[in-house]
């Protein structure tokens, strides 16, 4: 089988998801294996995308590879599915699958975004093999990957693929206007919000959103169009910043973004759906973030999306911004998009952020959040020899809150289970465990009680 490997890292033949490209080269011969480099030659395949056509021409298999950036795919690859569209390349009807090597950090909505585009490409889909980055240095990690390849070669010849998601519905924009009568008093200076947009198109429907937004939130806001920042490229990956927090370009955008973006007291992110994200530009203003590290520098600050698309069928991307805000620890305050009616709620979610501001409201982390923080947690402590920076942050935060830390309470789980162990003693304490469990909450409620009765 003839099997083009799309290598979206920036690393290019450096890149540790590569490596397991070539392995699996090695171990099956019988098939013709070539690489495409895109996520490194980015730039030239934008001037000239000549030599990548008749490889994906001559392609019976095409293999997304990639490290996952940023809860999906790095801006180079993003930028690659987009210049596929763009060029309008046929590859329907061909399969496809993907490799992914990460620490599982949100590795399945990155596989979601690149399944949900090969469906768009019209694609026959084959699910994925997402490997921890040290996997192939490992007997069972080999042997994983065997058996991926195996089942791909197995389901593209019987013709068994995944079905792809629903199709979308007609979606047609509806049309932000500014207010009839506006509130022509000056703003208030108590906050400062800072608009993140990507905007091309001053004449847009996007831009009508925005226009509203900044006329009916009472206070302060800046806009910061990332299309007219003079980015270099995205992310390389190169961990240059995990010591000394200094990106390796030379285009100053790391110290553009802590002195003039992430200063704010809130920020609200405005974009146009492309190929079910938020495009290649700001991916990589996504990605360039990573000059933090690690570092949730902007906890307890809220945040806010204006969307123009069909924000309500993109299930993966309303999960990366949930993702997004529960990691960072930051509220989501709300996302109004040109669906059905934008004015009514870009109006409600200038009201909801400004009460999030004015209350400093947060909310605990769930799943996304937790989960999330608990793989930084271990990744950082693991690395904490070279990820500098982002360690002294953990230490700082209380980050590191390791369960086996906790001795006390696990010695007060042994002797429970030693307790719960015996069918005698389980029946002589009844209900006094879920009475013990109480306890703490009985005495809260008795201290609340004696306050209240005392005021």
């Amino acid at each position: 089988m003839k099997i083009l490997v799309i290598n979206g890292s920036p690393k290019g033949k450096y890149s540790i998801t590569l490596q397991t490209i070539n392995y699996l080269e090695r171990k099956y011969k019988n098939h013709e294996f070539k690489v495409l480099n895109a996520g490194q030659s980015i730039k030239s395949l934008e001037k000239d995308f000549s030599k990548a056509e008749p490889l994906l021409r001559e392609a019976e298999l095409i293999i997304f590879s990639y490290p996952v950036y940023t809860f999906i795919a790095p801006a180079q690859l993003h930028r690659f599915i987009e210049l596929l569209g763009e060029r309008g390349i046929d590859l329907s009807g061909k399969a496809a699958t993907q490799i992914t090597t990460s620490k599982h950090f949100y590795d399945v909505t990155a596989h979601r975004y690149v399944e949900e585009n090969i469906y768009d490409l019209g694609m026959n889909y084959v699910k994925g093999l997402s490997a921890d980055m040290d996997d192939l240095l490992t007997e069972g990690g080999r042997d994983e990957a065997e058996k991926f390849f195996n089942r791909l070669i197995w389901s593209v010849e019987r013709g068994v693929f995944e079905k792809p998601s629903s199709p979308k519905s007609s979606y047609v924009p509806k049309e932000a206007t500014l207010p009839e009568q506006q509130n022509l008093t000056e703003k208030k200076q108590d906050y400062d919000v800072v608009i993140v947009t990507d905007l091309t198109d001053k004449s847009s429907n996007l831009s009508c959103m925005i226009d509203r937004f900044r006329a009916v939130f009472p206070y302060n806001t800046r806009v910061i169009n990332i299309s007219e920042y003079p980015l270099m490229g995205g992310c390389l990956g190169c961990f240059n910043c995990a010591v000394s927090g200094k990106c390796v370009y030379k285009d100053g955008f790391d110290e553009f973004l802590r002195n003039e973006i992430q200063t704010a007291s809130a920020t609200l992110y405005a974009f146009n759906i492309r190929n079910h994200c938020m495009g290649a530009r700001f991916k990589m203003y996504d990605d360039r973030n990573f000059c933090n590290g690690h570092r949730t520098v902007t906890v307890g600050k809220p945040v806010a999306y204006l969307v123009s698309g069909e924000y309500s069928k993109e299930f993966n991307l309303r999960t990366i911004i949930e993702g997004r805000a529960q990691v960072g620890q930051n509220f989501l305050a709300g996302v109004a998009t040109d669906e059905e009616n934008p004015n009514l709620e870009i109006d409600t979610l200038a009201l909801s952020l400004a009460n999030a501001l004015e209350t400093s409201h947060t909310e605990p982390q769930n799943f996304l959040g937790v989960g999330g923080m608990k793989i930084f947690r271990d990744l950082i402590y693991q690395m904490r020899g070279m990820m500098r920076a982002d360690h002294k942050f953990y230490k700082k935060h209380g980050h590191y809150d390791f369960p086996q830390k906790k001795w006390a309470l696990s010695l007060k789980m042994y002797l429970v289970g030693f307790l719960l162990s015996s069918e005698k003693i389980r029946k002589k304490m009844g209900n006094k465990m879920n009475e013990g469990m109480l306890m703490p909450y009985t005495k809260l409620f008795a201290e609340l009680d004696k306050k209240q009765k005392n005021e």
